[in-house]
């Protein structure tokens, strides 16, 4: 069903999910895109969406394996699954990419795949959980709060796929270049996840419980952003943390209590890597990123 107005949601997950939910409940026509299980479970018995803010209904979707030629594309894999969506991207001839992940260097991978193609990065701010992924029924999405924020590069504010989630609920903002887009979400997403994982703890337990460590990984990360061409101070970047709910915990945390890595590489190693190429010693982070590592690693 080849159609330049349809759009391709790759991965029905907490965020996936609800953009999917909310953009179809807005009018447009939407698919999403998951492997055989998943697109069969959400094609014989679609979505429920709870929400806080925005109400609650159920979102019988359309699933598929392929992503269909010629749609615009949302990706909202995890970082494990975007070597997958490049795949299922490469042949399909997409009219735009828009991703919607944690990190900085999934884009390389989704790029090298559609040379040609317009693929931007752009965050989404909301707290978000998917339940029942593997019971029988509607998988349930949770939305609590009422953030929910998506931002684009400038040069991404005219695509359709950004048209059309303005028609939702969702608040879609343009915030300057690729690179300020991701880093301004990842220097503050960084030690929320990494600090709350470590101390397996909410946020503002984990900013407490141990005030040298907390000031000297903030330090770095704005360090790292600032070279990035993101201005940032530690003092600036603390008080960013602390605006947030102290009940706040973070989705690599629920990973890594489950013994998942989750995204520690995607968001804790591409800062370490950054900092090493622009020659900021990070000394707290990497061994933050070796403490979580340990325990993900260590017999249960």
């Amino acid at each position: 069903m080849p159609s330049q107005n349809l759009i391709a949601v790759i991965g029905p997950g907490a965020i996936g999910g609800l953009v999917a939910a909310m953009l179809q409940r807005a009018g447009h026509d939407v698919v999403v895109v998951a492997r055989e299980r998943t697109a069969r479970r959400v094609a014989e018995h679609g979505l429920d969406i709870e929400t806080d803010e925005y109400g609650t209904w159920h979102a019988p979707l359309a699933a598929a394996t392929e992503v269909p030629r010629g749609a615009r594309v949302i990706v909202a894999v995890k970082a494990e699954g975007v070597d997958d969506a490049a795949a299922l991207l490469a042949d399909a001839e997409p009219t735009e990419v828009v991703s919607l992940l944690n990190g900085l260097e999934h884009l390389d991978a989704l790029r090298a795949a559609l040379p040609g193609v317009q693929v931007v990065g752009a965050t989404i701010a909301g707290e978000t959980l998917r339940t029942g992924a593997d019971s029988f029924g509607p998988a349930r999405v949770r939305h609590r709060g009422s953030l929910l924020r998506i931002v684009v590069p400038d040069d991404a504010a005219r695509f359709g796929v950004v048209s059309a989630l303005r028609d939702t609920p969702i608040e879609v903002l343009s915030g300057g270049t690729q690179a300020e887009v991701l880093w301004k979400k990842l220097r503050f997403l960084g030690p929320m996840a990494l600090l709350t994982t470590l101390r397996e703890s909410n946020l503002g337990e984990a900013l407490d419980s141990d005030p040298e460590l907390t000031s000297a990984l903030i330090a770095e990360v704005a360090a790292v952003a600032t070279a990035e061409g993101v201005p940032t101070t530690a003092a600036e970047l603390e008080g960013l943390l602390r605006g947030f709910p102290s009940t706040m915990r973070s989705s690599l945390q629920a990973d890594v209590e489950a013994g998942r890595p989750g995204e520690l590489d995607a968001i804790g190693g591409a800062m370490l890597r950054r900092g090493l190429a622009h020659g900021v010693p990070t000394p707290v982070l990497a061994d933050v990123l070796t403490r979580i590592a340990t325990h993900v690693s260590a017999p249960r």
